[in-house]
């Protein structure tokens, strides 16, 4: 019996890692709040739209099974690392430990607020491939920018639509989540918008460097086929 292995390039896999490194480091960032033009923000806007960016790469040189399994990846990650983070904060500190507060505050994430980011996450990173997927299809790979920015658009939107009220509902005034969301989703958006020269360069030297351009084709967009070639 022959089996045929599946086998990964070792660009998606740094990649894969880079868009790890970005969602474990944007849940550290999200426990400072910032002040950009007056405006509140968290610290995570820094680096969180990358993934959205990696994840645009990926869908666009491999296609949506690999943005998939790249998802999925990143998500079993950043639980890993914020499991272990509560397993660290919930065990009793040294006597001569004198951080306590210092640490609870970045790595004390409420079951709330860990499951509304892990909710919002994977249906923002879906929405976002799903999108960049079918209208490469129907643009017949034509108009990069627009799909970047548009799947971008549709997946900060999800995120935040699911986010804020499942973390923030009943703790924020009912007035401010439409703003809270729509900045998230403007400033995000536009955060894409800048880095648009260099994402064209890089999905240009990848397709060259990969010698890949995937069209989705007849294929099954289910988020479970996570190690499935259909």
């Amino acid at each position: 019996m022959t089996k045929t292995k599946q086998q990964v390039s070792v660009l998606f896999m740094l990649f894969s890692i880079l868009f790890c490194v970005c969602l474990i480091a944007a849940n550290i960032l999200e426990t400072k709040q910032i002040s950009v033009l007056g405006i509140s923000l968290t610290g995570g806007l820094i680096v969180f739209p990358v993934s959205y960016i990696i994840n645009d790469c990926v869908c666009e040189v491999w296609g949506f099974r690999k943005a998939r399994l790249l998802i999925w990846t990143g998500f079993a990650m950043n639980f890993f690392f914020v499991a272990m983070g509560a397993l660290c904060d919930w065990i009793p500190g040294a006597p001569y430990w004198t951080n306590e507060a210092g640490f609870h505050a970045i790595f004390g994430l409420a079951p709330r607020v860990a499951a509304a980011s892990f909710v919002a996450f994977v249906a923002g990173s879906f929405a976002n491939a799903y999108v960049m997927s079918r209208m490469k299809i129907r643009n017949q790979g034509r108009h990069f920018s627009w799909r970047a920015i548009l799947s971008t658009i549709a997946g900060e939107t999800c995120d935040s639509v699911i986010f804020f009220p499942l973390a923030l509902g009943g703790v924020v005034p009912p007035e401010e989540l439409p703003k809270l969301m729509l900045w998230q989703v403007v400033l995000k958006t536009v955060y894409e918008v800048i880095a648009l020269p260099v994402t064209l360069r890089v999905v240009k030297a990848m397709k060259a460097h990969e010698g890949e351009d995937a069209y989705d084709e007849g294929i099954n967009y289910s988020i479970w086929k996570i190690f499935s070639l259909g």
